[in-house]
């Protein structure tokens, strides 16, 4: 590529930091199956005055400018609570942008290991944004569908760029796709044996009591999920932000909490209509019209995305899995709904792939995480 080519810093609330969120409309322009983030979104997470990852990590965003104009941006992350949790020094890359500019991926590549090294970190991992709680992996298979709700998408040319620059495979995500107008006959069979034997029963979200399932799915998450790859517990002010996003897309009836005989939570799964559906339509925009459109649109969903399903540590392998996916049919079946995606789920999770695959989900999207060492 021609022009003068320069990566820099960018600072919180900047007009740098402004062109870094919008990079992606110039990147995606003409990409039918994109689908714009919210504008209002990013600047939050960017933030840290707004976002509570800020408060215990901390991300520098930078931003490739070619003769002055942004062809490519990446955010280098430093999460602290990784580190202490995990027990590895890494840290990670995340909003990977960027256009057929190899040179302008290398250097910003470069920046996020040179500021990560600095911090004291032994490796790179990524793209992760900014945890595994959040938007994680590069898209590498399965460009003709459309992202789900909190799902990455990407050119392919990405993973060249990444791997030219000799970042190698860490691990491999997969997304499932199901497309059933009831549930299997055997999921309801199953179901009825689990309630029977183990005494569990599932029930929806209560918004009434939204805040007391807040903290009772905030204990199970962190407890249920301890042990997983990548795994890093959220805080308390990252579950309530979190929960305060997504509150207005949730369906109660896609978020289920399994109780046992003596009414104590023990697992739950949170499902939620795929609003990409809708933003698909705006723009990256909610105001002035945008929530008049979004109300409208919202009821033409007809996708829903299985985000998470876990249990404690006592109640796994006793086939809870079925009762959490009946009820997640019945609550989508009741609004129309008859396809999902479940995602993403670990290439070499076979205790979770096998239940997908005996409901006759297939894998249709493929996503990689990538590390490189930062040693010397």
């Amino acid at each position: 590529m021609s022009g003068v080519l320069s990566v820099v810093p960018v600072s919180p609330r900047s007009d740098e930091m402004e062109a870094f969120i919008r990079l992606p409309w110039s990147i995606y322009e003409g990409d039918a199956v994109w689908v714009p983030p919210l504008l209002r979104d990013m600047r939050v997470m960017m933030d840290p005055k707004r976002h509570p990852f800020h408060d215990h990590s901390e991300a520098q965003a930078f931003l490739a400018l070619r003769d002055g104009r942004p062809v490519g941006r990446i955010a280098a992350i430093h999460n602290r609570r990784h580190v202490e949790y995990q027990g590895e020094n890494t840290g990670f890359f995340g909003f990977y942008e960027c256009r057929r500019d190899d040179e302008a991926s290398s250097a910003l590549l470069d920046a996020a290991a040179a500021w990560l090294r600095e911090r004291g970190l032994d490796g790179m991992r990524g793209p992760v944004s900014f945890s595994t709680n959040e938007q994680a992996g590069l898209l590498v298979e399965g460009f003709d569908d459309p992202p789900a709700v909190m799902m990455a998408y990407n050119p392919p040319y990405y993973a060249e760029q990444l791997e030219a620059y000799g970042l190698e495979l860490s691990k491999t995500l997969v997304a499932y796709f199901l497309h059933a107008a009831a549930p299997p006959e055997y999921l309801v069979r199953a179901a009825g044996v689990v309630e029977r034997r183990t005494g569990v029963r599932v029930r929806s979200l209560s918004m009434r009591d939204f805040a007391r399932d807040l903290n009772i799915i905030r204990d199970l998450y962190n407890s249920a999920w301890e042990r997983n790859w990548g795994f890093v517990p959220m805080t308390e002010d990252e579950i309530n932000h979190m929960a305060k996003e997504l509150k207005p897309v949730v369906d109660p009836r896609l978020t289920l909490i399994a109780e046992d005989a003596e009414n104590r939570p023990v697992g739950f799964a949170l499902a939620l209509p795929d609003f990409n559906q809708v933003l698909k339509h705006l723009n990256g925009r909610l105001f002035p019209f945008g929530v008049l459109r979004a109300l409208w649109l919202r009821r033409k969903i007809d996708r829903l995305r299985v985000l998470t399903l876990g249990v404690r540590r006592e109640y796994r392998g006793k086939g809870l899995d079925a009762l959490f996916y009946l009820g997640i049919f019945k609550g989508g079946n009741s609004q129309g709904i008859a396809q999902g995606e479940f995602s993403w789920v670990l290439e070499d999770n076979d205790s979770i792939r096998r239940p997908l695959e005996r409901m006759g989900a297939h894998v249709y999207k493929r996503y990689r995480l990538y590390e490189t060492s930062l040693r010397p």
